[in-house]
This record gives C-alpha cells, structure tokens and sequence, in this order.
C-alpha cells in the first residue's frame, strides 16, 4: 500500500487522484461496498472487498490510536456534502406478499396494532420475517434465535429503516425497538467501504445508561457474528483502556453513553467521520438525565447526510425539537398513544400509606411475592441513599436483598444484575437510572408521575 496523489491505491479500493481507485476502474464494485476489482463497477453481494478511507481525507486522522496527545474541545466542522464520498443507504426491496395487499387490509393491520404513521411515502408494514427484506444471513440467526413472529415496532420499523430514510420510532420499552434499528444497522454496515486503521465506526447508537449500552451490545453481537462485525462499548465507570483498544482495533459498531463518548472524540482516540447510520436511543430518557448538550455536540460531528433513527418511549417537546433540528424529511412510526401512560397490560395495585408504614407493608408484600419460587422483585428507590437504607434494612432482616445504583462500580453493578438474572437473589433495590431496561415483577416507593410511568414501562409492577 502507498500513497499516491493524497489517497491510498491497492487491491481492495480506495482514494485515487481525489477520488475511488481499486485494481482496475474503481468506483463501486466488489460486492459489500466501494473499490474491489470489479472493472464494471456496481453494487453487487457482500462477497470482494469493501474498499477504504484514508488518514488525509475522510475517516482518517488520529482515530483510534492510543496516545497522550491533549484534549481537544470539539468544533462542528464545516461540511461540503460535494466533497465526501458517496454511501448507499437504501437496502429495502418490498416483498411480493406485501405489495399486493390492499390498502384496506394494511389500514386494518395498523389499526389491529395501534400504529400511527405520519410522513411521506412510508413503506407497508411487514408482518413476517421473511417479507422483511433481510439477507439470508441476518435471518438465518433470526430462525435460529426462536423469535416468532416480528413485533408492531418490528413490522413497520424494519421497512422504514431499510429504506435509508430518517425515522422516529415511539413504542414502550420492551417491544422490541433494538432489533428494529439493529438488524438494518448490519445491512448498513456490509455494504460500506471496509474499516481502514485510523477510521472510526460506521455505526453509532447512543444510549443514556451503561446498562441499556451493554445490552444493546448483547444484541449487536448476536447478529453481527456471521458477517464478523465487530462493536464496542463506550461508556463512564469502567477503565478507559479496553475501549481504547477496541476503537483502536477499529469496530464497525460503537455503542456509548454521550459523556464517555465525548471524552474519548477530545483525547482523539476515536472519530466519527465514518459514521453514516446513528441511533438515538431512549431519547427522551437522555435528555430526562440532561445529556441533550452532549447529544448536539457529538451529532454535529457527523457528516449531515447520514441516516438518524430516533427511538423513544414518549414524545415530549424537548425530543421532537431535537428531532426537527437533526432529522432530515423523517418519516415516524407510533405504537400506542403517544401521551404520557403506562401499559394497559399491566396490573397495577397502588396503595396510599404513610411514611413510617411503607418498611412494613414492604415487607408484607415480599412474603407474599416470594411464595412462588421464581419470583422476582425489582424495588426502586427515588435516590442512591434509599436504595442502600432499603437494601440494609432488608438484609438484616434476613431477605436476600442486593443494591444497584450509580455510585457503585461497574463490576459491582455487573455481579449484581447477573446475580439477580441468575435468580441467585430474588431481590434487587435499585434507583430508576440503574434499573433501566430491565423486566421484572414489581417496585416499591415510586413518587413522581412520569418517573412512575416510565417504570411502569419496563415492568410486571406492584405499587406502593
């Protein structure tokens, strides 16, 4: 490999006199992306190679590379969508079965499933995995993963995803919104260039807590292993040296929390000119926690013309103003109603005691929760203080209680969440930002109306 003319030319494709250079005429070609040595160009399979930036123009710099060069405040950069290199980002191809279904019956369908679309020219809805479009090797791990059918955000997520539009996508947590934006995420992904050393991910998901980050990462692993995507995950409370070599490396999938991620861009070890496809998810969540500066500023270090995908539970002004001032045309898909509620498929009991009553009736209520073997139950606590008072009184009285919060450790808060995954101790006392993403039976101590609706969101729930 050499320089030639501020671009790098050899066999697998890349810059060449300012433009794609490869083995023969460059341009697209090879199958998964740009360069390759397909003389007649065109995007074809996901065989050959995928071609490359170089550290002069984009994706280069000092990317990745562990070094003590000081931080660096970022600025936006001043973009010439004419200059940067062209990306594919439409893959959606509707299957036969859904083009001939009539309006009448697609309406139906979007009744049946309290689905609201607004924008224009939406693609239908989906409604089994094989109309979604995918490659054979996406849903050959879908099959093999047991999952029956599609969800409501899934069926009509999908279609909108793969179509390179930007999208908000509105359903409760748990209804399957990862895998919406996750299994589009690989096909992106595949038919881009191929990672050169310095590029940073092509692919970034942004999510408010290290938990939800975590799990995100769980689920990009599963189905990036056939196609050998690699990912890592960014956030604060761990050693910074794993992720730094991880971004070093080079990975196609970054998924952080803003304020590690804004650390790692200032220190240089990674950058995001790369990125063509970023999620927001739990939007409302992040600027529930205040990370909506941070937000903008990492977002005005990607190039415009990327595909954003916004994932929410509510819609509050805050998010939709963020969405207006990102989101290019986007096309927006909600299951259920987009006020402020909790599901309907959960029993909820809620009784007013006072405060000196609540330790008793606590305890009252986790004998009668724990008579089933299995049983778990999910306390939450307003504060990191509660959560620790709570955890303490339960153990001395003999219950088997753990605490998760934010003060404690990364490997603390890991062993807890595998010891209560593991049904090793049926009680976990957590406040709400610990606990996000996680399903369980029930919760105590809620006093905030949307701190409550929020929760009950992610959770079979008993209240007092």
């Amino acid at each position: 490999m050499s320089y030639n003319n501020g671009g790098y030319r050899n066999d697998r494709g890349g810059y060449n006199n300012g433009g794609y250079g490869g083995r023969d005429q460059g341009g697209y070609g090879g199958g998964r992306g740009y360069g390759g040595g397909n003389r007649d160009g065109g995007f074809g399979g996901r065989g050959g190679g995928r071609g490359g930036y170089n550290d002069r123009g984009f994706g280069g710099g000092r990317g990745g590379r562990f070094n003590d060069a000081p931080r660096q405040e970022l600025t936006a950069p001043q973009w010439d969508l004419e200059s940067l290199p062209k990306f594919e980002k439409n893959f959606y191809t509707e299957h036969p079965n859904v083009a001939s279904r009539s309006d009448r019956e697609i309406d139906q369908f979007r009744r049946e499933n309290e689905m609201t679309i607004e924008g224009r020219d939406i693609p239908h809805p989906i409604t089994s995995f094989d109309e979604a479009g995918f490659p054979d090797y996406v849903l050959s791990e879908l099959k093999e993963l047991g999952f029956p059918k599609p969800t409501a955000i899934q069926c009509q997520g999908w279609p909108m995803a793969l179509s390179g539009r930007d999208m908000v996508g509105i359903a409760a947590t748990g209804s399957g919104k990862t895998l919406s934006y996750c299994l589009p995420s690989i096909v992106h992904i595949n038919a881009q260039p191929e990672l050169q050393y310095g590029d940073g991910p092509i692919v970034l998901v942004l999510a408010p807590t290290r938990e939800l980050a975590v799990q995100i990462q769980t689920e990009c692993s599963k189905f990036g292993k056939s196609s050998r995507i690699r990912n890592t995950c960014v956030y604060g409370g761990a050693p910074k040296g794993p992720q730094i070599r991880d971004l070093n490396k080079g990975v196609e999938i970054c998924i952080a929390t803003p304020g590690r991620l804004i650390d790692m861009l200032e220190a240089g070890k990674t950058n995001l000119k790369r990125v063509t496809y970023l999620v927001l998810d739990e939007a409302d969540r992040m600027l529930d926690m205040g990370f909506e500066p941070q937000i903008r500023k990492i977002v005005d270090q990607i190039r415009p013309d990327r595909q954003t995908l916004m994932w929410s539970a509510t819609w509050p002004k805050e998010v939709e103003r963020l969405a207006n001032d990102y989101l290019q045309d986007p096309i927006k898909v909600t299951i259920g109603s987009l006020e402020l509620a909790a599901s309907h498929t959960i029993t909820q009991l809620v009784e007013v005691i006072d405060e000196f009553s609540k330790r008793d009736r606590l305890v009252k209520h986790l004998e009668s929760a724990l008579n089933e073997k299995d049983n778990k139950i999910l306390v939450f606590a307003s504060t990191k203080r509660t959560c620790d008072e709570i955890t303490t009184y339960l153990r001395s009285d003999g219950w088997p209680a753990l605490a998760i919060h934010g003060d404690k450790d990364q490997s603390e808060r890991d062993w807890v969440l595998n010891e209560f995954r593991q049904g090793k101790t049926s009680i976990m006392v957590a406040t709400d930002v610990a606990a996000r993403g996680i399903g369980m039976y029930y919760f105590f101590f809620v006093h905030e109306e949307s701190f409550f609706i929020y929760s009950l969101e992610l959770t079979n729930c008993l209240t007092c």
